[in-house]
């Protein structure tokens, strides 16, 4: 089975920071102690719970990611790591006061305090390095032809790339092809022999050469629809996915496993949560909508209602920015994404996924399909509950969000993984914690993801 994982390659320098902190936070926690008390430590919770709780609020702050911001000195990075340290010392105060842990002044002056700022500027320190060493000033060259020249300009205007087209690259040689970070070229480009010859030259002294689809999965983490070669599934590249695939088999067995404990429980949530609907405004606590699923097959999808009953009385809109129809209940519900625990009981029923890409409404999506090139590709992966294109993009409401958002269903379609599922589940939890739910942010009222009542 063919493993494809752009994302992971990625988020390395990420990856080895949070490891450069999880050695840090030790040593410097052992190093105060034996420096406050002649020995080092004997075990206890003290030091686990430390690097857990540093760890948890590093990623909830973001520390572990954004890898152009975190290579430089700005601003924002030093209030993060002020942020870091006041919200440790907030837990451990609160823990201490919860557990009723004797914790002086003294004592949190002279081993809490300085083991928390030894550890921040390691960490911060450790960080910059690894992420400066990781990021390589030279551009990247793209061949294509003219009309995905301009697309790239279009959709992608900070695109930091040398955009050539196959006369250019025909007057270049391979030593000057080796300048460039590599070299990305369209499948659409029709390669003379020696044009391959001298790739192949730049290629074995040490260039990358790589395909222009696989450049966006690489460096953008989205493949752009009009970009897209239906050619790569047929031959099976990527599309792990597959019906009597291991892979598909292991989805559906951890789908139905952790839907059935989290709606286990969620329970109490749900029945509290149901209990306010229904005094809010004495209307139904639910809200059914029809959604495309698994190869355009139509099934029925429940939500808890976040919108004033009978919103959708002149007929289907969509949800837009500062939506008057959402609730003052309804709108917390959607920021923490509560609503859309009772779609367990789809996953349960195979209906969807806990991963893959939202359903949308059937009578939105003849106007998407007219508009967005391979749009009923997604139809080929089970619906979700979260997705890709979820935790990388904000909720919009246009055409152009819902553009976005296929390319990167389209990525995950291609490098979807049990793997990239329990990445895409640790960020869904991100954005839950974080509050940054089914909110539309565009101030058009057009085609946004979710536009329940």
């Amino acid at each position: 089975m063919q493993f494809r994982a752009p994302w992971l390659q990625a988020r390395m320098p990420l990856i080895a920071s949070a490891g450069w902190d999880a050695l840090v936070v030790p040593l410097s926690y052992g190093f105060v102690y034996h420096w406050h008390h002649g020995n080092w430590p004997q075990g206890g919770f003290a030091l686990p719970l430390y690097l857990g709780l540093w760890l948890a609020w590093s990623y909830l702050l973001g520390r572990y990611s954004k890898t152009s911001e975190h290579s430089r000195i700005t601003p924002n990075r030093l209030i993060l790591l002020i942020a870091l340290i006041l919200l440790l010392l907030t837990s451990v105060l609160g823990g201490a006061w919860l557990l009723q842990v004797p914790l002086t002044i003294t004592g949190l002056r002279s081993q809490q305090l300085p083991f928390l700022l030894i550890a921040s500027l390691c960490s911060w320190g450790g960080q910059l390095l690894l992420l400066r060493a990781a990021i390589d000033q030279r551009r990247w060259l793209i061949v294509a032809s003219a009309p995905e020249q301009q697309l790239l300009r279009d959709l992608l205007p900070a695109l930091k790339a040398t955009i050539w087209n196959l006369e250019q690259l025909e007057q270049c040689s391979a030593s000057q092809l080796t300048e460039f970070q590599g070299v990305a070229i369209s499948e659409q480009l029709p390669l003379s022999l020696e044009n391959l010859e001298e790739l192949m030259l730049a290629r074995s002294q040490g260039l990358p050469c790589t395909t222009l689809v696989n450049w966006c999965e690489a460096q953008l983490q989205r493949v752009p629809p009009e970009l897209f070669c239906r050619k790569s599934l047929l031959i099976g590249e990527g599309f792990q996915f597959q019906p009597g695939r291991f892979s598909w088999r292991l989805k559906r067995s951890g789908d139905v496993f952790i839907a059935a404990s989290l709606l286990l429980l969620s329970s109490p949530i749900l029945l509290l949560m149901a209990l306010l609907i229904k005094l809010q405004d004495g209307g139904p606590i639910f809200y059914y909508q029809i959604r495309s699923g698994l190869y355009g097959q139509i099934f029925t999808l429940a939500k808890l209602r976040s919108m004033q009953v009978n919103a959708e009385q002149g007929g289907p809109r969509w949800a837009s920015h500062k939506d008057q129809r959402i609730t003052p209940l309804g709108h917390w519900l959607r920021r923490t994404r509560i609503d859309e625990l009772p779609q367990l009981w789809s996953v349960l029923r195979g209906d969807m996924s806990l991963i893959g890409p939202r359903p949308e409404r059937p009578e939105f999506e003849i106007e998407l399909e007219r508009s967005i090139p391979h749009y009923r590709l997604r139809h080929w992966l089970r619906p979700g509950l979260s997705g890709w294109a979820q935790v990388c993009h904000p909720y919009g409401a246009s055409v152009a969000d819902a553009r976005e958002k296929l390319s990167y269903d389209l990525y995950y379609l291609r490098n979807g993984n049990p793997l990239l599922d329990v990445l895409i589940l640790i960020k869904t939890i991100r954005l839950v914690v974080l509050a940054r739910g089914s909110i539309p942010l565009d101030l058009s009222p057009q085609f946004c993801n979710s536009s329940q009542p």
